[in-house]
This record gives structure tokens, sequence and C-alpha cells, in this order.
């Protein structure tokens, strides 16, 4: 695996290559889960295909910045000189408690279930596995695999056919 050094550009400086760098932020991730999937860490495996999906859901949501500033009204103040709107800033960051919200505000049903699982995993990275699902949505390594089998080959899948 060859990884180039990704310099993140911002949304409100240059949207599409922000979108471009996600992309490929989304495809290094989905990359290192298949990796540590593969040597049997299964806790940081669930977090890189988090943090794939996260990336995905960024890029698409730069393509589709006009439906998340409307959704995401107001603006955010950076530094005492910068301010971006709310939806830029949502956009730029990609916060947890917002990942559900801004796929729905996409409206793609693959992209939401993927967003559902991403969550699962990301939950399981820190909580790992609960034989009585009371603390983990996971009672066994095997559906964990499985979930982050299915982000990888739909992030590598959607990812690559979005590159330009």
């Amino acid at each position: 695996m060859v990884i180039d050094v990704l310099s993140l550009s911002k949304p409100w400086a240059d949207l599409e290559k922000y979108r471009r760098d996600r992309l490929k932020e989304a495809l290094y991730e989905a990359e290192l889960a298949e990796e540590f999937l593969k040597n049997g860490v299964i806790r940081s495996a669930a977090g890189k295909a988090f943090q794939a999906v996260k990336a995905y859901l960024a890029a698409v949501a730069a393509a589709q910045r006009d439906k998340v500033v409307a959704a995401f009204p107001g603006r955010r103040r950076l530094s005492p000189t910068k301010v971006v709107e709310r939806g830029e800033w949502v956009i730029a960051v990609m916060p947890t408690s917002r990942m559900r919200e801004v796929a729905a505000i996409i409206g793609d049903r693959d992209l939401r279930l993927m967003v559902e699982l991403a969550l699962n995993l990301h939950e399981f990275q820190y909580n790992g596995l609960d034989g009585d699902a009371e603390v983990s949505r996971y009672a066994s390594e095997e559906m964990v695999r499985r979930d982050v089998e299915d982000v990888v080959a739909y992030i590598k899948r959607a990812a690559s056919g979005q590159q330009s």
C-alpha cells in the first residue's frame, strides 16, 4: 500500500479539492481497515472503517454543498477574523453527532446504511464485544468482521467511482 501525503484543504477555500481529498482519505482508511482485519486487529479495523465512511460522507456532502448549507443555517466563527457558513463547517468537520442527519439530507439509502454500520463500528471500537449485547451492538467478532467488510467494499466501489 502506497500512501502519498494528503494535504486536506477546507471546503470554503477550494470545495472541489476538498471533495477529492476526502475521497482519497476514504480509500486510504478503507485499505487500512482491510489490512487490520486481515491481521486480526478487529477494533482498529472497525475504527478505520468508521473513518472511511466519515471521510466519504464529507466528500459527498461537499458535492451537495447547497443542500447541506441550507440544512444548517447560520455561521460559525473559526477565529476572530474567520467566519464560515455553518453547513460548510459541518462538511469540514463532519461531527459524528451529525453523520445520520447529513446522510439523510443527501438522501442516498445505501449511504445511510453505511453510516449506520459505521456508527455501530465506532461504538464497538470503544466498547468491544458484549455477549449479552448490552454495552455493544456486537456479540461476536464475525458480525464485526462482516460489517467492516461491507463498509470496505462499499467505500472502494463508491469512492473509486467518484474520483476524477
